[in-house]
């Protein structure tokens, strides 16, 4: 007797790799697992302004790269006559612009299109290992020592040691607090207090993402290292702040814009949000981080089309199975259902019975002509065929004269099976009588209906074209069917007299 291990071995498999599978999808793609969800998309435009002084102009913008929720889709820059350049460095990315020669007022933009994506995580870079601590004098550097001894009795760690501190320093009764604030501003106390208690640190620009903002400035907060990543401080409150609709803009930690050549420069920012779908935010992810992108989706939009019902003919076979096995449903050939199935999708439901009965209808009458003729199977099937393509043809004239624009599509009803069909019934008639030909007729059109809401259901659409691993679940389920052996349900009626005595 043959072991089933191998097999039972091989079923888990294919459903542990259906599920990793999808699940690599969702994590690295960004796919959703239910349709109709949208992907949130945000233009950002920076627009610098600056005087040109009549000589060789340079400027050097900070530009942002993808971060923890954010991935840059695309950038771009619209200078006249500037050359433009993308530099990366330890300090972070720049965007850099020259020319020869520029006099008076000049403008300067730079665009960048970001994904609000949960799976973009990217590496931290740590700080530097040697912190140089800032000196004060006297009394401020007593007043920053009262500080940090507060600060650290209240705290645990690095980031609650900023917490705690930034606390201290928006108390409007505290005079070492008021005492460093009139020489310095919040954001550069919060930095400078840290260094001097020897806590990595940093400033950075952020952009407060809204909706239709116009001529926004940058805001800047401090970062502070907890061993782990960088951790986002906003210095007017005491909150870390995590809120998804900050942007780090400038990490450099140096400056946002440099200008050579150049006076009273400007930089402000214009944001508009967009919704994408699920297909152009995984597209643009893929193109943005150089992913291999082996779905569906990479190929031409013709193929696709053609390739999102391929994909739900397996629901299909899973339910003709289903409804064969444990059911026990009788129907007119095994998969001829889901065939008449993929053709109501294309002529809808109603449409599709209607079509499907009369064209049955009258291929038996016509078949029962033909078995009067003796004829040998091979040219009774193709007489068969060519009155199913006259039957089509004429029912749909028919329907064009009287304006039933509907019953145009009664020609996407595969004919080779429609003939099949034809004549199966019509032996079974003279074989098992009509009774078992409504059986089985009726039998493969309640399938037929039952496959069509499957296959028309979004969540199921969504689904089988957005994760391939689901067909190895299909067929891990397909083959567990196959080894049941036992009662099917319409089998049971046969018992009942049993059950009753």
């Amino acid at each position: 007797m043959t072991s089933k291990v191998p097999f039972y071995l091989s079923v888990v498999f294919l459903i542990i790799a259906g599920i990793a599978l999808s699940v690599f999808r969702h994590q690295s793609y960004g796919v959703p697992w239910t349709p109709g969800e949208t992907r949130q998309m945000w233009d950002i435009e920076a627009r610098v302004e600056f005087n040109a002084q009549d000589k060789p102009v340079k400027a050097s913008l900070a530009v942002p790269h993808t971060q923890d929720g954010f991935t840059l889709i695309n950038e771009s820059s619209s200078s006249s006559g500037y050359g433009v350049a993308y530099v990366s460095s330890d300090a972070g990315r720049r965007a850099e612009w020259s020319i020869r020669h520029a006099s008076g007022p000049q403008t300067i933009y730079y665009k960048a299109q970001f994904l609000v994506d949960p799976q973009a995580k990217v590496e931290p870079l740590p700080p530097e290992d040697k912190i140089f601590p800032p000196t004060f004098d006297g009394p401020m550097e007593a007043a920053v020592t009262a500080l940090i001894e507060r600060a650290s009795q209240r705290s645990a760690d690095d980031t609650t040691f900023a917490r705690e501190l930034i606390k201290q320093l928006n108390d409007n009764d505290s005079q070492n607090a008021a005492l460093i604030l009139n020489q310095m501003s919040k954001v550069n106390a919060v930095d400078k207090i840290l260094a001097y208690a020897g806590i990595p640190a940093k400033i950075v620009g952020v952009i407060e993402l809204e909706d239709g903002r116009r001529r926004q400035s940058i805001q800047h907060m401090n970062q502070v290292w907890n061993g782990k990543q960088w951790q986002l401080f906003n210095p007017e409150s005491a909150t870390w702040s995590a809120q998804p609709n900050l942007l780090v803009w400038d990490e450099s930690n140096v400056s946002l814009l440099d200008l050579i050549g150049g006076r009273n420069s400007q930089v402000h920012f214009t944001m508009i949000a967009q919704e994408v779908s699920p297909q152009q935010a995984t597209d643009s992810k893929v193109e943005a981080d150089g992913l291999l992108n082996f779905s569906i989706h990479s190929l031409p939009l013709e193929e696709q089309a053609m390739f999102k019902t391929i994909m739900l003919i397996p629901i299909g076979a899973l339910i003709v199975v289903f409804l064969r096995v444990i059911i026990g449903l009788k129907t007119s050939g095994t998969f001829m259902p889901v065939l008449i199935a993929v053709a109501f999708v294309q002529t809808q439901l109603v449409t599709g019975i209607v079509g499907f009965l009369l064209i049955v209808g009258t291929g038996l009458i016509i078949r029962s002509y033909l078995s009067r003729l003796n004829l040998l199977l091979v040219a009774r099937i193709s007489a068969v065929i060519i009155t199913v393509i006259m039957i089509i043809s004429i029912f749909t004239v028919v329907a064009f004269k009287i304006g039933l624009t509907e019953g145009l599509s009664i020609t996407f009803f595969p004919m080779i099976i429609l003939s099949w069909t034809i004549e199966r019934m019509s032996i079974l008639w003279e074989e098992e009588g009509p009774k078992e030909v409504v059986l089985q007729g009726g039998g493969s059109l309640l399938t037929a209906v039952l496959v069509y809401l499957a296959m028309t259901n979004s969540f199921v659409q969504h689904l089988t074209f957005n994760f391939i691993g689901l067909q190895l679940i299909v067929l891990a389920g397909i083959l567990l069917l196959g080894t049941y052996t036992g009662y099917r349900l319409t089998e049971l009626r046969r018992f009942k007299p049993l059950a009753e005595d």
